[in-house]
């Protein structure tokens, strides 16, 4: 494991920082700068979604990256760097970590999860790897075929876990006591006691994205929460997000 990038992440929030293209903030430039912000905040790394977001960022700040590609194909669930293209992708571009979907769902290229996590550590023995799980079974698994990282990211986001309660704390307990990897807390924190939580509940680092980088979002639970009135111009814009 690379020494430098552990000492950075160990014990620190790890900020998300990705814009779809539906979303507004949805520029490389404009990740790029709440990366910026995020640094200045005193975050410990950064989680970007796709090479041109990276690319930006990396020019931008110098904090670790776990670098994603997001990408869909026909007839499969598995989003997050799901083939050995996107991995070799990030590498070339030259990520800290990858992080890929470690769930139990078929990917793209026909591979289980156990042959995708051989055939990447065959292929980029040196590079650091994440695992996106959603369940404990996934992250123990994920574990004793190598990658150096367990993420809970994708807990209450397959369809056999959408009952989750996030922050999923007893997921992260689990796996920070059995795995012996460092886990990394992240899917649904949206508050500093939560995160305060995350890591009593044993988490090594914790990534927080939509409560700190996603102000649609934000403003949408600040209106829903406190039932306020929702203006014209807001609902303007959601009616035309809703008919890409």
């Amino acid at each position: 494991m690379d020494k430098a990038v552990y000492s950075l992440l160990a014990g620190g929030l790890i900020v998300s920082c990705q814009a779809l293209p539906e979303e507004p903030l949805f520029s490389s430039y404009i990740m790029s700068r709440m990366a910026y912000a995020a640094m200045e905040g005193g975050a410990a790394g950064i989680r970007a979604n796709s090479i041109s977001d990276i690319h930006e960022i990396k020019n931008t700040v110098d904090l670790p990256i776990i670098g994603i590609i997001k990408q869909k194909y026909k007839g499969f669930e598995t989003v997050i760097t799901p083939t050995i293209t996107e991995v070799t992708a990030l590498v070339s571009e030259g990520v800290d970590i990858i992080a890929l979907d470690c769930t139990r769902r078929l990917h793209p290229d026909g591979h289980k999860l156990e042959d995708f996590i051989m055939e990447i550590r065959s292929k980029f023995p040196d590079q650091l790897f994440m695992a996106d799980c959603s369940i404990y079974e996934e992250g123990m698994l994920a574990a004793r075929l190598g990658i150096d990282f367990i993420g809970t990211t994708l807990s209450g986001y397959t369809h056999y876990t959408r009952n989750a309660v996030l922050p999923n704390l007893e997921l992260i307990k689990r796996l920070s006591s059995d795995s012996g990897k460092p886990v990394i807390a992240e899917g649904g924190i949206k508050t500093p006691e939560q995160l305060k939580e995350a890591f009593k509940a044993g988490a090594w680092a914790a990534v927080v994205g939509s409560a700190i980088t996603r102000p649609r979002e934000i403003t949408r639970d600040f209106i829903t929460g406190a039932k306020c009135r929702t203006g014209g111009k807001t609902d303007k814009r959601e009616r035309q997000s809703d008919e890409r």
